[in-house]
């Protein structure tokens, strides 16, 4: 599940973060562009680090505070009033995304081995092919702005989930 949730969002900017940067904020198409390459980057700089975040912080902390970060983060891109701070949000998401993914099918493959590696990729890249359909959906239904505050509440939840399930899947030496 903590696979599904990461992977919602970033199919999610891939698809409606450059629309809501051009409809809803009136960026320039050419700076609405540079929405999810931000975010993009970001992930590519948060994954390239993220053994260090990893040996430092241990898997619960690492999806703790990146699900932590990507909800803020994308409650900043998508309910802020200007363009700047809303590249500004979909960067944090993206530094907080980063690990959550590699992490989640980690704990799967510790906990289930080959068939829970299978099974959190699975539900993984669904998320990525579910989360622009439901985001349009919603924006239809309310608006743009207020489907992509689905991503927050989405990455919340994969850090609620990663804390629930912390132990021995943690990586880190367990007491007592």
């Amino acid at each position: 599940m903590i696979a599904l949730c990461t992977a919602y969002g970033e199919g999610a900017l891939a698809d409606w973060g450059a629309l809501h940067l051009t409809q809803e904020l009136g960026a320039h198409p050419g700076l609405a562009a540079a929405g999810y390459s931000l975010f993009a980057l970001a992930m590519t700089v948060g994954r390239l680090s993220g053994t260090v975040m990893l040996e430092r912080l241990g898997q619960t902390r690492t999806l703790v505070a990146g699900g932590s970060a990507a909800a803020a983060g994308m409650l900043l891109g998508t309910l802020a009033p200007t363009v700047w701070s809303a590249l500004l949000g979909f960067t944090i998401t993206g530094l907080g995304l980063a690990n959550i993914f590699p992490v989640a099918v980690d704990r799967a493959g510790a906990l289930a081995g080959p068939t829970g590696v299978a099974a959190a990729s699975t539900l993984g890249y669904g998320g990525m092919l579910l989360g622009p359909p439901v985001i349009g959906f919603l924006a239809d239904w309310y608006s743009l702005p207020v489907a992509l505050t689905s991503v927050a509440v989405l990455a919340a939840g994969a850090a609620a989930i990663g804390y629930a399930t912390r132990g021995a899947s943690d990586g880190r030496p367990q007491r007592g």
